[in-house]
């Protein structure tokens, strides 16, 4: 063990394992020493990796300090800074649980020494591996179940004919314009940042910035650089379209990822020195419940069925958004979501040949082949092939524990809670 403490040989692990996967160390902001002594030193093998994480583990079982000897000190950056009211000391934490912090950073620990090991060429199967990665054991959706979603699409969505030629036509008439689509996604961000303030404040300084890309096997993606500041890709790659882009902006930003991350900066990293929240790492159950209160977003600032405030929004822009249709569909459709998790059994545990699984996703998910073949693509990348079941099971666990109780939703927002600590919230 490091002679400052787990929780530094938990960034280092974690700036290691990156150096092998691009996109695993998805945002950084702890010391720049240890970032830079990483980037100095050759690679060091998977199995290596793995072995520091071990060693980690049975040092944190065995009593050791998570911080060093100097707590967990921070030169190089100023501590406090402004909190989300004002009036919590700095930390926005209701008290302080040391076996609640250890029990956080050993789950953080066995999801990186999962992907160390997979690395390493130890054969652990699909289910294993997600479950083991982010505190979750996945399940395959019945086709029953997806076809139950199918007859509620047919009583819902307008036409008639074939299912998915009606759904296909309906989803991409709702394609916004390119050259209008920075707009209706500032004043979409500029509402659900009102909102939000007022209902879970947000640090002083912080802010967010946007970007349109392409060639990313995502539809949007929230880099967080520290200091409060995040920059939000969106992927144009496809069409963009109004029945999913207030979703994708609350996820991103407000009041999902960047709120969670500036939250979770001016409170546990500068307020508490508690440095495990300074990187965030994919292959760890911090993934799921962030991915989980992300998607749960837009309906907790706008309520259970928020299409008539987004609809509000977007009228003056001349972008086209059935509001009725919209949530009648999205009710009746969200089982569709589970389809990917059926698609990455099929490839993972089946070892079907993707051309096939993109066939099914299709005729299941009722996609038109392009976004079948995004959503496979996103299946196969080395970097988020177990990541899925972070949506498809965080949601509906993030809204269990919420339960319509905005405070619920602020504690995601704010404390360190993995998977299990949700799912006994929810059985007590």
């Amino acid at each position: 063990m490091p002679p400052e403490g787990v929780v530094t040989g938990y960034l280092v692990a974690g700036l290691r394992l990156g150096r092998h996967i691009d996109g695993l160390v998805d945002a950084y902001y702890g010391p720049p020493r240890l970032a830079a002594a990483v980037e100095a030193e050759p690679p060091r093998a998977p199995g290596a990796i793995a072995a520091e994480l071990r060693s980690l583990i049975a040092a944190l079982d065995a009593g050791e300090p998570l911080d060093g000897p100097a707590g967990a000190a921070w030169p190089d950056r100023p501590a406090g800074g402004s909190d989300h009211r004002g009036g919590s000391g700095g930390s926005g934490v209701p008290g302080v649980d040391v076996a609640s912090r250890r029990a956080w950073v050993r789950a953080q620990l066995v999801g990186l020494l999962t992907t160390a090991r997979r690395l390493a060429g130890d054969l652990i199967p699909y289910a294993d591996e997600v479950e083991l990665c982010y505190g979750v054991r996945p399940v395959r959706v019945p086709e029953d179940t997806v076809m139950e979603a199918h007859r509620l699409l047919e009583e819902v969505l307008p036409g008639s004919g074939d299912l998915r030629t009606r759904l296909v036509t309906w989803r991409e008439s709702h394609a916004i314009p390119v050259d209008r689509l920075g707009t209706v996604i500032g004043a979409l961000a500029e509402v659900l940042r009102h909102r939000t303030a007022e209902l879970f404040g947000l640090p002083e300084g912080e802010s967010v910035s946007f970007e349109l890309v392409h060639d990313q096997p995502w539809s949007g993606f929230n880099y967080y650089r520290g200091d409060l500041r995040s920059d939000v890709a969106v992927n144009t790659d496809l069409p963009v379209l109004s029945t999913g882009i207030a979703h994708l902006v609350a996820h991103e930003a407000y009041p999902g990822h960047h709120t969670e991350h500036t939250r979770k900066e001016a409170g546990l990293v500068r307020g508490r020195r508690w440095m495990e929240e300074s990187i965030f790492l994919v292959g760890t159950p911090q993934c799921l419940c962030a991915e989980g209160l992300a998607d749960l977003g837009l309906e907790v600032v706008f309520g259970p069925r928020p299409e008539p405030a987004v609809a509000e929004v977007l009228a003056p822009f001349g972008v086209r958004y059935d509001a009725e249709v919209v949530a009648a569909v999205a009710q009746a459709g969200e089982a569709l979501g589970a389809v990917r998790q059926l698609a990455a059994f099929r490839l993972h545990e089946d070892g079907a040949d993707p051309e096939t699984v993109v066939s099914e996703v299709a005729r299941l998910g009722l996609l038109p082949r392009d976004r079948a073949a995004k959503s496979v693509e996103f299946l196969t990348h080395p970097t988020w092939r177990a990541y899925l079941t972070c949506y498809v099971e965080g949601l509906p666990l993030c809204r269990r524990f919420v339960s319509g109780d905005p405070r619920r939703f602020e504690r995601l927002l704010t404390e360190q809670l993995t998977p299990a600590d949700l799912q006994a919230a929810i059985l007590g």
